[in-house]
């Protein structure tokens, strides 16, 4: 983790999509104390963004639950965090499991994300979980300086990738089936840097709440995850200046960041039929905020 006081190394990365395999520490996805229990087991999981950060550790977890896992990453500046999971996933695939596969992808685009979807149903023959997770943010104090193309940017990858992925995914997923969304507890405090970011993830939430009353005579489950400070390739990607990492998650009542591998669990229980009774709800893994949502 960090220094054990809740304190990372400077480092700031010059572009986004970040990258797992430099940061330091790396975020940590597999937690050892971790006791799967084939919850998931004869299922087939596609997880957007799953090359790193809370993707890759719940791919990760998936995987160790029994599920057949595909995910989707930025082409090029992740394929090495993206081969990084792949190997990750083929040595916790149980027997049963088909060997995971990773889609280099742009999920902006409504074509892009038909494609995406075909190509796991004719992997996989179907699919039972769908994680929409990726994300990118771009800190812009002032709203004069908020940029349109930067504002078209970040919602196609936030919250236009998530309807493109449903619309697509809905007809090769059967009732039981689960769908959750990546939101954050900006969407429940606000966040005067990230205007644009926080306002998709706000949509999230209302996307999740109102797509989970449309499904629910299917028998289709949706809920979201809102987690607090994740120690994630998307911060030092997206900090102005690189020691602003040194504090990062120290606002929260737990005094620390949290862990990828801290939030997975929460994905596992959505997925899973522990989460039965859940429909339009969102677990809110963020170190102790309260958010009265």
């Amino acid at each position: 983790m960090s220094d054990g006081k809740g304190k990372f190394p400077p480092q700031k990365q010059n572009e986004q999509p970040g990258k797992e395999h430099v940061m330091d520490p790396t975020p940590r996805a597999a937690r050892q104390s971790y006791k799967p229990a084939d919850k998931l087991r004869g299922k087939v999981a596609l997880v957007t963004g799953g090359d790193s950060g809370i993707g890759r550790a719940v791919c990760y977890q998936f995987a160790m639950e029994g599920a057949t896992v595909a995910f989707t990453y930025v082409p090029v500046k992740e394929d090495k965090d993206a081969s990084d999971t792949i190997n990750m996933l083929r040595e916790v695939k149980t027997g049963h499991a088909k060997e995971p596969i990773k889609i280099p992808v742009d999920v902006g685009f409504d074509e892009n994300c038909k494609k995406v979807i075909d190509q796991v149903v004719k992997a996989f023959g179907c699919i039972d979980i769908l994680v929409n997770n990726a994300a990118e943010q771009h800190p812009v104090p002032n709203i004069e300086d908020l940029q349109p193309d930067q504002l078209e940017r970040v919602f196609r990858t936030n919250i236009f990738s998530m309807f493109y992925m449903v619309r697509h995914a809905l007809k090769h997923m059967k009732e039981g089936s689960s769908i959750i969304n990546s939101t954050s507890v900006n969407a429940y405090k606000g966040n005067a840097t990230l205007l644009d970011y926080t306002s998709t993830k706000g949509a999230i939430v209302a996307f999740t709440r109102g797509l989970s009353l449309q499904l629910v005579n299917r028998g289709i489950r949706v809920n979201g995850v809102a987690p607090g400070p994740i120690w994630t390739p998307l911060i030092p990607a997206s900090v102005t200046d690189e020691k602003s990492t040194e504090g990062f998650g120290q606002q929260v009542p737990m005094g620390r960041a949290g862990q990828p591998d801290e939030v997975a669990p929460s994905y596992v229980f959505l997925a899973s039929e522990d989460s039965s009774y859940f429909t339009g709800q969102v677990l809110h893994p963020n170190g102790g905020v309260i958010v009265n949502a």
